[in-house]
């Protein structure tokens, strides 16, 4: 009898045990994919090597590290506050609060009809991170995610920033692309050539010629000047390089081959040492025609404020004229 009453109490023993093992194990499983549920935030900015998003559209990005830049879609250097605000997201959004049940079948719906799909690879190519970004809250303070493989989604938002975090995912095309069109340290530069179709002598040449640069006509016709050369001046011009940025890219534009397609107001080209050139064609964007309120006569044309810019035969871009005009120089500009 007692051993019959030991027997049963080792048995209750082992099997409290087994119960509570197992319990544990199925409690710490069940936490253990609430926490990935609910993690979207990349601790390391330095561990993200690639970013994928793609729309329902079939819009596709593809935005890789290289050096201290950002390449999209394996051509075009990113723009950095583009890619800035991008990694921020990604570094800090965190999970705001989990919706109420009844609002998970809209939310759900939002992330399967609008949302963006987002991937994350380190510098080994593994996937490090996998969610949707959806729509936001009535009031723009939150925006629905959900971790790919996941049925729950949540609020979320980025801490001490109000808005909709959707938007820094959502850029397509060229809003993803770096506006800077010349970029380039004096050091760097062998050769620019500044052409004015309709002002022949006004264009002119500048060559590096051993550790200096010299300057002369465009067009051998033209007579080189006789004046003294002005000292420092090709060395200002050529710094009006090392940052000169767009207003945007354009390519969309109906107008585009049949401007690019005329005669440009200026070319500019622009050589480096590494073999590489930027050539930039410039076509004003004449302004309206204004005209007396009181008597309707025509009124002075305003000043020029902005150009059309073929960019290295290929984008169509708007640049502005008080950005260009450093760099829209006459060849007698470098005398006295």
């Amino acid at each position: 009898m007692n051993r019959t009453y030991l027997y049963l109490i080792i048995f209750l023993v082992l099997g409290g045990a087994t119960y509570w093992m197992v319990t544990e194990s199925q409690k710490d499983e069940k936490t253990s994919l609430l926490g990935a549920d609910r993690k979207f935030k990349v601790e390391d900015p330095e561990q993200i090597q690639k970013i994928f998003i793609a729309d329902r559209k079939e819009h596709i990005t593809t935005l890789e590290r290289s050096g201290d830049h950002w390449i999209y879609n394996k051509k075009y250097k990113a723009r950095p506050n583009a890619m800035d605000n991008l990694i921020d997201a990604i570094t800090r959004v965190e999970i705001k609060y989990q919706p109420p049940a009844q609002a998970v079948k809209h939310m759900v719906t939002s992330l399967a009809t609008e949302g963006l799909k987002v991937e994350i690879y380190d510098k080994k190519d593994r996937l490090i991170k996998a969610y949707y970004v959806g729509g936001s809250t009535s009031d723009e303070r939150g925006t629905f995610m959900m971790m790919a493989d996941a049925n729950q989604p949540y609020v979320t938002n980025l801490p001490n920033w109000s808005g909709n975090i959707r938007f820094r995912y959502n850029l397509l095309g060229d809003d993803w692309r770096d506006v800077v069109i010349f970029g380039s340290k004096m050091e760097d530069i062998t050769a620019v050539e500044v052409e004015y179709p309709k002002q022949r002598n006004k264009s002119f040449k500048i060559e590096k010629e051993g550790n200096d640069f010299s300057v002369k006509p465009y067009y051998e016709i033209t007579p080189k000047s006789n004046k003294p050369a002005a000292p420092g001046k090709i060395e200002q011009y050529l710094i009006g390089f090392e940052k000169v940025s767009c207003v945007g890219f354009d390519n969309l534009n109906e107008q585009k081959d049949s401007i690019s397609g005329s005669l440009p107001f200026c070319s500019i080209k622009l050589e480096k040492k590494d073999g590489t050139f930027t050539q930039l064609s410039l076509f004003p964007v004449q302004p309206e025609a204004r005209f007396d309120a009181k008597t309707g006569a025509p009124l002075p044309l305003a000043e020029v404020e902005n150009y059309y810019g073929l960019l290295n035969g290929e984008d169509f871009i708007v640049v502005s004229n008080a950005v260009i005009k450093n760099l829209l120089w006459a060849y007698e500009f470098f005398y006295e």
